[in-house]
């Protein structure tokens, strides 16, 4: 039975005792029990999380007799994507949510395997009983979502198809529809159903509509059905604008625009992963006709811009001339990644390739993801004040204390590097032990990872018979620790900081662990090591623990090296870099994304100077490819592409963002996933892994730069701000510093609080504010005290964009993609002023500048005492006009048990 839900007081009411206090003298606000849901260190205060596992796409959200009804993506066993099912939670205001049993779970075989995974979807009240399926005269919710068939089903193994269930209780519990699959393409990749209702000027021209994706293709198909359960080909739209990554989620209504009835326009939502035009996931959007079959977009951008300036290179003479291409040992081939010409688009087994000018361009796919090498170009002297290039391919930086080889360091090699010598071929014959599913007899293996020296390795994977999901022990004989170093590779899975699994190679002394690491969840096995410098002499053994399942659930180890040299991990860059004397001075990469994209380089300081560009594909696995296209000298930075697209939001947290069906007063409410498949798994919360953004209202307004959506928090937010506590700083001024802001001498702060701001930018470069900001923090990292953090919301006068800076938020270690700085083009007020509100909660904040229009969602991880609000400007004077922080209450959790109160 579902949980009921209790008559409910007023927001106000419900949350008395529960609030995130606005701090005038700073203090802790996790006041409750330790270890009570709502307490642990993260955890927002007024926005959706469950209260334990991974959480991730909303689903079938729906507006039902008072209730608003949030369905998810939700693994009911663990903090890990997996087991694909949807969870549920109800609200009667979209702010105090009641988590729910499991709606619809996966569908399981005699053998009790998962032969169907239940993947996004949506729910609609099926309206006059279309479907039948309804009964005793109620018209029945209905729920569309995508059947992921696994490799245990028995016909449909690996595809996806379109699935309905039903429910009649006002979807607390539901019913999978006998005739499933009702959409079937006999595709991998068809998913993420999106219906409504299409009010046609007639009754015979209005029917059910339903978007959804054929993902890699990055087409939106459109199917329409009078019944819901007979579906007919309508049309396809795409592709279009961005094309980087997977279409996902999409989303398709009408909104009257400035509010005007007489003058409307259809939204087509399109979610990507990657492509987003702050790196990862992220939303996109069309606008345009919709005449109840076919949807036609005003928005598209079509042609690549080229801007003025020198063209050094654009790969269209059909060679490399003026260009040395080596393979990974540093010898001219024509069988490494470049190949010995241009590509002309996309190579055997690659995505449709987009974004570059002419015909050809550098890709190094040649022969897949594997092989690798460089190519570097002639001397070219630098004479404008920008080098401008496409670029795309994988997300793999250049980082300083790497090496493009992969050679062992000095030392001695402990157990042969696990080869079999002198008749050792197991890690039993080496001395090891084994416990649980991992047997020393079954190490080593030749399977699994890239990186390896030699035939074979230690992989848990293969070292035992469940594959992800063993669970065991491998341990060493005992030796000496006579070295400084001790080296090793390591891959396969990471569990850093997971309270409930452990995946670890660790160092024992006495018996205890006194080094341990775990994987890079990555198949390459690179270079670790551990100073024991003041462990020599001491007796030893190594011990590789995994008790870990699901994905990543294993651990992979060679070459285990005891010296006094401390072995450099292998770079897997796939970059573009300036060489000036030598020295890398300016380094790219891509996106993951076949889409190529503008990069700019400021070169002014090297003016006059030789310089060589040297494009490296140093990576064999997944995304381990560069595409670069027409070397440009400009005289100015060039726009991103991306830029030109209609996003959502230009954070990096909103994805899977759809509507709500059915919303009061035709209202068009939206809620995104508040995360993003960059770092979605390492994200460090617990027991819980991810929130929902707030719910926003959005509509369409007419801009200088076209028909825009413009969003704001729903009104039931508001309703969760504690006005009396309101403080406000009026014209503050800070020249070239960070200061704090003060009420009445005492300094402004909170953890869960909207910040309204009116800045005048006067003279700076960079003006604006810094939220839960810790003691000793300044904007300039050089006078900032060590390890003070906080998060910069500002304005960029030199660039004209609204920004927000994690780079020093607080925990930004637990992935290379968390930290850095996103940005949206405003246009200043008449009077020069910029404006714009942040709404922070204990680990995020959602700016909304230039009428909603911009939007920047961010996640954070700062520690609990860090909750000062201060101001600061760069390169100049500016002030702050108006600081109003409004405490917002606490919605979730306010009990302390897990649900949230009556």
């Amino acid at each position: 039975m579902p949980r009921t839900n209790a008559p409910r007081r007023s927001l106000r009411a419900l949350c008395v005792g529960a609030v995130a206090v606005l701090t005038l003298g700073l203090g802790s606000t996790h006041a409750l029990a330790d270890g009570a849901p709502g307490t642990e260190p993260y955890r927002p205060g007024y926005h959706y999380t469950p209260e334990r596992n991974w959480m991730n796409d909303p689903n079938g959200l729906v507006f039902h007799d008072g209730l608003y009804h949030l369905y998810y993506q939700y693994n009911p066993e663990g903090s890990r994507w997996g087991n694909m099912s949807w969870g549920h939670a109800t609200s009667p205001d979209l702010m105090t949510w009641t988590e729910q049993p499991l709606a619809i779970g996966q569908t399981f075989d005699e053998q009790g395997r998962s032969i169907e995974d239940i993947f996004s979807g949506s729910v609609v009240v099926d309206h006059g009983n279309t479907s039948g399926l309804g009964i005793d005269g109620e018209d029945p919710l209905i729920a569309l979502y995508t059947s992921a068939y696994t490799s245990a089903h028995p016909e449909r193994a690996g595809q996806q198809a379109q699935s309905l269930a039903y429910s009649t209780d006002g979807g607390f519990t539901w019913e999978k529809y006998a005739g499933n699959p009702v959409v079937d393409r006999g595709s991998a990749n068809f998913r993420d159903p999106k219906v409504f209702w299409y009010e046609g000027a007639t009754p015979a021209e209005s029917h059910w509509v339903m978007v959804a994706v054929e993902a890699t293709e990055h087409k939106v198909v459109l199917y329409t059905s009078d019944d819901l359960l007979t579906w007919e080909h309508a049309s396809d739209f795409g592709p279009a604008n961005s094309v980087g990554g997977v279409w996902e989620c999409p989303d398709l209504f009408e909104l009257p625009v400035d509010g005007n009835p007489e003058e409307t326009r259809w939204v087509l939502v399109v979610n990507l992963n990657p492509g987003a035009v702050a790196g990862g996931s992220g939303g996109q959007y069309f606008v345009g006709d919709f005449d109840g079959t076919s949807f036609t977009a005003e928005n598209i951008v079509d042609e690549v811009p080229v801007p003025e300036g020198d063209v050094l290179w654009d790969f269209e003479g059909g060679d490399f001339t003026g260009w040395e291409v080596t393979d990974q040992d540093g010898r001219p081939t024509e069988d490494g990644p470049f190949g010995n010409a241009p590509a002309t688009g996309a190579l055997s087994g690659q995505q449709t390739v987009s974004g570059f000018v002419g015909e050809g361009l550098v890709n190094s796919f040649h022969g897949g993801d594997a092989p690798v090498g460089s190519m570097e170009s002639a001397p070219f002297t630098v004479e404008r004040s920008h080098l401008s290039f496409l670029v795309g391919g994988g997300n793999n930086p250049r980082r300083e204390g790497t090496r493009l080889d992969s050679a062992p360091p000095a030392g001695t090699l402990l157990w042969n590097g696990f080869e079999a010598a002198d008749g050792a071929a197991t890690l039993a014959d080496l001395g090891w032990t084994g416990s649980g599913d991992l047997a020393a007899e079954d190490s080593p293996s030749p399977d699994g990872g890239e990186g390896a020296i030699g035939a074979m390795r230690v992989n848990t994977w293969t070292g035992g018979p469940k594959g992800d999901d063993n669970i065991g022990t491998l341990t060493s004989p005992q030796f000496v620790l006579d070295g400084a170093h001790l080296n090793m590779l390591v891959g396969g899975g990471g569990r850093e900081e997971d309270p409930e699994q452990t995946l670890e190679v660790q160092l024992l002394v006495d018996g205890e662990a006194v080094r341990r690491l775990t994987g890079p969840s990555d198949g390459l096995l690179n270079w670790r090591s551990w100073d024991v410098s003041d462990l020599q002499g001491r007796t030893a053994q190594l011990r590789v623990v995994d008790e870990a399942t699901g994905d990543w659930g294993h651990l992979t180890l060679d070459h285990v090296v005891m010296g006094d040299e401390i072995a450099l991990p292998q770079s897997t860059e796939t970059t573009v870099n300036l060489v000036v004397g030598g020295e890398v001075v300016r380094t790219a990469t891509g996106t993951d994304s076949e889409s190529l994209d503008w990069t700019s380089w400021d070169v002014r300081e090297f003016a006059g100077q030789q310089a060589r560009l040297r494009i490296v594909d140093n990576k064999s696995g997944g995304w381990g490819h560069v595409l670069v296209d027409h070397v440009v000298a400009t005289d100015g930075p060039v726009p991103s592409t991306l830029e030109s697209y209609q996003w959502l939001d230009r954070g990096r947290d909103y994805y899977a963002s759809v509507s709500y069906s059915d919303a009061p007063d035709g209202r068009r409410i939206m809620q995104g996933w508040m995360n993003n498949w960059l770092y979605a798994g390492a994200v460090p919360t617990s027991p819980w892994v991810s929130s929902m953004t707030l719910p926003r209202e959005v509509t369409l307004t007419r801009t200088a730069d076209g028909i825009e959506l413009a969003q704001a928090p729903v009104a039931h937010a508001t309703d969760a701000l504690i006005a009396e506590s309101a403080r406000t700083v009026s014209r503050a001024t800070v020249d070239d510093r960070t200061a704090p802001l003060r009420v009445r001498g005492q300094r402004l702060g909170g953890d869960m609080m909207r910040l309204d701001v009116r800045l005048d930018p006067g003279t700076a470069k960079r003006a604006g504010v810094v939220v839960r900001a810790s003691d000793g923090f300044a904007a300039d990292p050089s006078k900032s005290a060590d390890g003070a953090e906080g998060t910069l919301v500002g304005y960029d006068a030199e660039s004209g964009k609204v920004f927000v800076d994690r780079t020093r938020s607080g925990a930004v270690g637990f992935h290379d993609d968390f930290a850095g700085r996103v940005d949206a083009p405003v246009t200043r007020e008449a009077d020069g002023t910029v404006s714009f509100s942040v709404w922070v909660d204990r680990s995020s904040v959602e700016v909304f500048a230039a009428g909603g229009t911009r939007t920047l969602t961010e996640l954070v991880y700062p520690d609990p005492a860090s909750q000062q609000v201060l101001a600061f400007a760069e390169g100049g004077r500016a002030r702050i006009l108006e600081a109003t922080a409004t405490p917002v209450a606490q919605t979730m959790f306010t009990d302390g048990t897990g649900v949230t109160g009556p």
